[in-house]
C-alpha cells in the first residue's frame, strides 16, 4: 500500500487580505512591496478603464473590486457558506495493483458521501482506474464546453526513468486524481453533471461507456463550432487580456518548473557525493587515535546533512513539482476554452454578415442567429466566472505551496546548522 499522503506545513496563519487580486487596482502602498506580484503576470489595468461590449452590443462590466478588502469580503462569505452548505464529498484512496494476462494496472477507491437528492444513496464506494478518470474528463468537455474542466495528471511516463508502479509514483498520481475530483465537486455546475454522477455511483462503468451515455443529456450537442472558414475579427479586450495573461503565466511557470527539476537533479547528485564523503572521515579516524572522536563527529554530521537534504528533495518532488505541472496544464485547459469561445463568436459574426447581405429579403433576425448570440453570451459569462474561481484557487494553492517550501528549507538549514554546531565542542576540547 502506498504511504499516507503528506500535507504541506504552515508557518502560521495570515490574513487573506495579504493576497492581492490579479485584477485589483489597489495601490502599492495597500499591498506592500513584499506582496506586490510581478507586473508581467497581471492582467492589464487599462482594461478596467475601457467600455467593453459583447458582439451584440451589450455592455460588459469589467470593473475590478475596489480593493483587496472587497474581494476578501466575498471570499470570506463564500468560505462561510461553503462550510455550511456543502453537500458532496469525494475522496480518492487505497490504490491497488491488478495483474492480468493482457495488462497490469492500478485502481483507486473513489468514496462519495452526499445528501443531494440526485443520488439514491448517501454513500458510494467504487474502484476506478486512470482511463476512467480520463473518460470522465472527456465527457465533461463534451457536455460542458463553456466551462473550464480541471486537468488530469499526464498519462504517459518515460519508461526506464519513472516506474509507474512504484509507491512514490502511485501516491503522487493518487493525490492528483483526488484533487481533480475535488475541483469538480467544488464547481457549482460541473458537480451536477450527469456523467459525474455516473462516475461516482456506477458499479460497472464499462457498461455506460459501451452505451455511449445515450440516456444522458448532452448539452454540448447544441454547440457546433462550424465557422465556414470565417476568421474571428478580434477578441473582446477582456478575453484578449486573459489570453495574454495565460501565455505569460504558462511561460513563467514552465521556466520555474524546468529550473526546479534541474535543482532537484543537482541536489540528488550532491547527495551521492555526500554519501561517499562522510565515511572517509570515519576511515581516517581509525588511523588517528587521538582525532578519532572529532573525525567520527564530522562523519556523523555529514550523515545528518545527507538525511536532511534527502527529505528536502523528496518534499520538493512530491509537493512542489506536481502543483507546478497541474497549473501549467490548467492554463492550457483555459486556453482551449478560449478557443472554443472564439469559434462560437466567429460563427455568430459569420451569421450576422449573412443576414446583413439578405436584409432586404429577411427583415427579421433569424432564430439561429439569436441562438448563436445566446451561446456567445453563455460562453462569456461561464468563462469569466471560471476564470475568477481559478484565480482564487491559484492564489490559495500557491500561497500554501510557497509557505510550505519556505518551511521545508528552514527545517533543512536548521538541521544542517544543528549538525555542524554539534561537532564544535569536540574540536575545541582538543589542544
Amino acid at each position: 500500500a502506498a504511504s499516507a499522503p503528506k500535507t504541506l506545513p504552515s508557518s502560521g496563519p495570515k490574513s487573506l487580505r495579504e493576497m492581492p487580486h490579479p485584477l485589483a487596482t489597489s495601490s502599492s502602498e495597500e499591498m506592500g512591496p513584499a506582496l506586490t506580484p510581478s507586473p508581467d503576470l497581471l492582467l492589464p489595468r487599462s482594461i478596467a478603464d475601457k467600455d467593453l461590449s459583447l458582439p451584440n452590443g451589450t455592455p460588459v462590466d469589467t470593473s475590478s473590486p475596489a480593493s483587496s478588502s472587497s474581494l476578501l469580503n466575498r471570499l470570506q462569505l463564500d468560505d462561510d457558506l461553503d462550510v455550511e452548505t456543502r453537500d458532496l464529498f469525494v475522496t480518492v484512496d487505497d490504490p491497488k495493483k491488478h495483474v492480468c494476462t493482457m495488462e497490469t494496472y492500478i485502481t483507486y477507491r473513489v468514496t462519495t458521501k452526499t445528501t443531494r437528492a440526485e443520488f439514491d444513496l448517501p454513500e458510494y464506494s467504487v474502484r476506478r482506474r486512470y482511463q476512467d478518470f480520463d473518460w470522465l474528463r472527456n465527457k465533461l468537455e463534451e457536455s460542458q464546453p463553456t466551462h473550464l474542466i480541471p486537468p488530469l495528471p499526464e498519462k504517459f511516463v518515460v519508461k526506464g526513468v519513472v516506474d509507474r508502479f512504484s509507491e512514490e509514483f502511485v501516491e503522487t498520481r493518487r493525490k492528483a486524481l483526488d484533487k481533480f475530483l475535488k475541483r469538480i465537486t467544488d464547481h457549482p455546475v460541473l458537480s451536477f453533471n450527469e456523467h459525474f454522477n455516473v462516475f461516482l455511483t456506477a458499479k460497472d462503468l464499462n457498461a455506460y461507456k459501451k452505451q455511449g451515455m445515450a440516456l444522458l443529456s448532452k448539452v454540448g450537442e447544441s454547440v457546433k463550432y462550424v465557422t465556414g472558414g470565417y476568421k474571428l475579427r478580434s477578441r473582446p479586450l477582456e478575453f484578449a487580456a486573459i489570453g495574454d495573461y495565460l501565455d505569460t503565466f504558462s511561460l513563467k511557470l514552465g521556466t520555474i518548473d524546468r529550473i526546479a527539476q534541474r535543482i532537484i537533479k543537482e541536489q540528488l547528485e550532491y547527495l551521492v557525493e555526500l554519501r561517499e564523503y562522510g565515511p572517509v572521515y570515519s576511515t581516517w579516524g581509525g588511523l588517528e587515535v587521538e582525532l578519532s572522536e572529532p573525525l567520527e563527529g564530522v562523519s556523523a554530521c555529514i550523515g545528518n546533512c545527507c538525511t536532511a537534504l534527502e527529505e528536502l528533495s523528496e518534499d520538493m518532488t512530491e509537493d512542489f513539482l506536481p502543483v507546478l505541472r497541474e497549473y501549467i496544464l490548467y492554463a492550457e485547459s483555459m486556453k482551449n476554452v478560449l478557443k472554443k469561445r472564439d469559434q462560437v463568436q466567429a460563427e455568430y459574426e459569420a451569421k450576422l454578415e449573412a443576414v446583413a447581405l439578405k436584409k432586404e429579403d429577411r427583415p427579421k433576425v433569424p432564430t439561429d442567429v439569436e441562438k448563436c448570440q445566446d451561446r456567445v453570451e453563455c460562453f462569456n459569462a461561464d468563462l469569466k466566472a471560471d476564470m475568477e474561481r481559478w484565480q482564487n484557487n491559484k492564489r490559495q494553492d500557491f500561497r500554501q505551496l510557497l509557505m510550505g517550501m519556505a518551511d521545508k528549507n528552514i527545517q533543512y538549514y536548521e538541521k544542517c546548522l544543528t549538525a555542524w554546531e554539534s561537532i564544535i565542542p569536540l574540536l575545541q576540547d582538543k589542544p
